[in-house]
């Protein structure tokens, strides 16, 4: 019978950092979702409520897709069955 090696797991020698293009995508969406608030504030002040609630929703979304910028890991433990 022979030994079968397996590969060695490769060691991380540096903190893993995200690429220079997705802090700075990540910052265009909270940009985004900052001058939204700012609108349904001003929106809010004049009484168009349903402006300053559209203007909240968009910047939630902003917010939510900010939180979703770079490399996305699914599934890293799966559960024994």
């Amino acid at each position: 019978m022979t030994a079968t090696r397996l590969p060695a797991t490769p060691s991380i020698s540096r903190p893993l950092t995200p690429a220079p293009g997705l802090a700075e995508h990540r910052q265009n969406w909270l940009d985004q979702a900052t001058r939204l608030a700012a609108q349904a504030a001003d929106a809010a002040r004049e009484g168009d409520i349903d402006k300053s609630a559209r203007l909240i929703l968009e910047g939630l979304d902003c917010e939510r897709r900010a939180g979703g910028v770079g490399p996305q890991v699914l599934q890293l433990i799966k559960p024994r069955v």
